[in-house]
């Protein structure tokens, strides 16, 4: 008969000694590896090195079947119930079939409503617990993936995997239309409506439709003025998120933008542009989806100073009025800024 190591706090028994020192640490608290990025702890060496590939950005194992890359084992071999798993586990209330039964839980929650997971914080609720993990990251500002190239900081992977891109220059994301590509299957969807026309987000106050849900955003803010976001350190409010964003680097004195040629960094992106024209010359390429960031992004478009033809970008479903305010004109594929001339590929 083997030898029993048995736990002074409950029965359990275990027939390696390394094992029930293991054990005995989910009694004691005790997490004894800790992480050198971010100091967190952990009871196994095992979970540290897997915890480490999310500063890293590693993902040893691959799937077979798309060529998708995981941190963990554990993570691979769900995904790849996917491709090869039957889906044992059926909704009750709709024909919706899944591979998992957690999968499933999460499913009926969005019938019941049920939202399990409380944020302690702002008492914020959520379906899954991984979502709450990333709420609560807002309120602890903890960011722990990490950019292998530039060392910036995220709070959640996918923000990671789309930085990365920038990189590498990975465009996985193709039109089957006109074969243009894209860094992100969102930037993607949005340039599918040119093609289809699909104009799916109307105006509850009139019957304006839109082909994107930020273009009707700033439509209902624009009119009422409402100003959402506000400043908490001079009480300055904006319409839109990204320019209270932008405002708040004013106080914390962030330089997001960073030139890749002398790592001078820059608070706004449109000044990162004006800065590159000294190791570029007269002319700085930008590339398209650049120029599509800018129109979205309605303090860096403003800053640039730029009147926007209809057949030149088509913006807003071809209405332009609200740029003709702007006293500048833009020559086709041209941006100008503070007298240089910016022209994208």
């Amino acid at each position: 008969m083997w030898e029993s190591y048995q736990c002074s706090y409950c029965d359990k028994a275990f027939s390696l000694n390394s094992q029930l020192l293991i054990h005995l640490n989910t009694h004691t608290g005790e997490k004894p590896f800790q992480c050198a990025h971010c100091n967190k702890g952990f009871l196994q060496n095992s979970k540290l090195i897997i915890h480490l590939r999310v500063h890293t950005g590693e993902k040893p194992y691959q799937c077979s079947h798309c060529d998708k890359f995981f941190s963990n084992n554990n993570y691979l071999k769900r995904h790849l119930k996917r491709h090869l798993g039957e889906k044992l586990y059926q909704c009750s209330k709709c024909a919706k079939a899944f591979i998992d039964s957690n999968d499933l839980k999460s499913h009926i929650r969005t019938h019941t409503g049920e939202k399990p997971y409380q944020c302690s914080h702002c008492n914020k609720s959520f379906l899954q617990q991984n979502n709450l993990r990333c709420h609560l990251r807002i309120h602890t500002g903890e960011k722990p993936y990490q950019c292998i190239h530039c060392h910036k900081n995220f709070s959640q992977n996918i923000h990671l995997s789309n930085h990365l891109m920038t990189h590498t220059g990975d465009k996985p994301f193709q039109c089957s239309h006109c074969n243009r590509c894209f860094m992100r299957n969102s930037h993607l969807i949005r340039h599918l409506r040119i093609h289809t026309e699909e104009k799916t987000y109307q105006c509850s106050k009139c019957a304006k439709v839109f082909n994107d849900d930020i273009d009707l955003k700033c439509y209902i803010q624009t009119p009422t003025e409402e100003k959402p976001y506000q400043c908490v350190h001079c009480e300055k409010s904006f319409t839109q998120r990204t320019q209270h964003i932008r405002h708040m680097r004013i106080h914390t004195e962030e330089k997001a933008f960073q030139c890749s040629n002398c790592k001078k960094g820059f608070s706004q992106k449109s000044n990162l542009m004006s800065h590159q024209i000294t190791h570029t010359g007269n002319k700085v390429e930008v590339k398209e989806e650049q120029i599509e960031s800018l129109i979205n992004d309605t303090d860096d478009f403003n800053e640039l100073n730029v009147e926007v033809k209809e057949e030149q970008i088509n913006h807003n479903n071809g209405d332009t009025n609200d740029l003709n305010d702007n006293k500048s004109d833009l020559k086709e594929g041209q941006i100008k800024s503070e007298g240089e001339i910016f022209e994208w590929i």
